[in-house]
């Protein structure tokens, strides 16, 4: 192919396109942004209109945004003027996020330092504002947002996720939580942790994929818990490395039970023909 026709190819590609994208580097500013007027001090805010300065810069910032993805002016200050008025609430709940973070994990020293420094309070922060961008049907422009925090934390939150209040993640590379997850109040989830689909068929897609996580439940890292009707009881502990595909009861223990041998007594020839005959009596039960 030459270049000519290559370029032509593109040409209409662009032109047959019914898609409307906002601008990536444009969305990423704006999070940064509006991360740092909620959270961050700037000795030049010295007045209350150095905020709203900064508020309506924001707001025309975001409006610009969604205008990209809905090409309807009047719908997308609808959108705009709704997420603002529900900003408040959300600035509410990543402080009981960041809140719950400095109290369960050791190492931190305050909610200050959670805010500025902790990669699992930025990822929870950016899903907050995604998910209301998601409940007004504002396109790909959440999606952007939260890829935006994937990509700086290593954790994976789907916009359409619903998630309570005081949610904690420690560490949190390699976290991934799906579309139609659930997650309860006081939910703690460490590094590794799949809340994922147990089908992935297309056919499936507008259904209930992803499990339903109660409140007051631990998740250590490396779990994998999979499907839509999979639900993990209130107060359950979850260990490390688990891998579930059925509901779990209120009040549980889900766990890897580690066997300990002396090193002199010890064969791995041994434990793998364990192993061999334990499939060889499973097959053996399934044909009888």
């Amino acid at each position: 192919m030459s270049q000519a026709t290559f370029i032509q190819q593109l040409f209409e590609a662009n032109a047959n396109s019914k898609s409307s994208f906002p601008d990536k580097k444009s969305a990423q500013e704006f999070i940064d942004l509006l991360f740092n007027l909620l959270f961050i001090p700037r000795i030049h805010r010295k007045r209350i209109t150095d905020f709203e300065s900064e508020y309506g810069s924001l707001k025309s910032h975001l409006l610009t945004l969604v205008y990209d993805v809905l090409k309807d002016g009047e719908k997308s200050q609808v959108v705009v003027d709704s997420f603002f008025n529900e900003l408040p609430a959300i600035y509410a709940s990543s402080q009981k996020d960041a809140s719950a973070i400095s109290q369960y994990d050791p190492a931190a020293q305050n909610i200050e330092e959670v805010i500025v420094a902790y990669p699992g309070f930025y990822a929870i922060f950016v899903y907050r504002l995604s998910h209301q961008l998601w409940k007004q049907s504002v396109g790909i422009l959440p999606r952007l947002f939260t890829e935006y925090a994937h990509s700086k934390t290593g954790i994976d939150i789907h916009p359409g996720a619903s998630i309570g209040e005081s949610f904690f993640i420690d560490h949190g590379t390699g976290i991934v939580i799906g579309e139609t997850t659930e997650i309860g109040n006081n939910v703690k989830i460490y590094q590794g942790v799949t809340l994922g689909a147990l089908n992935t068929a297309k056919e499936i897609a507008l259904g209930k994929r992803h499990p339903t996580i109660e409140d007051n439940v631990i998740i250590y890292s490396g779990a994998t818990i999979l499907g839509g009707k999979t639900v993990i009881g209130a107060n359950s502990t979850i260990g490390g490395n688990v891998w579930i595909t059925y509901s779990v009861p209120d009040n549980s223990i889900v766990y890897h039970k580690s066997e300990i041998a002396a090193k002199d007594t010890f064969s791995f020839k041994d434990s793998v023909n364990e192993i061999l005959q334990t499939r060889k009596n499973v097959v053996q039960q399934l044909q009888d």
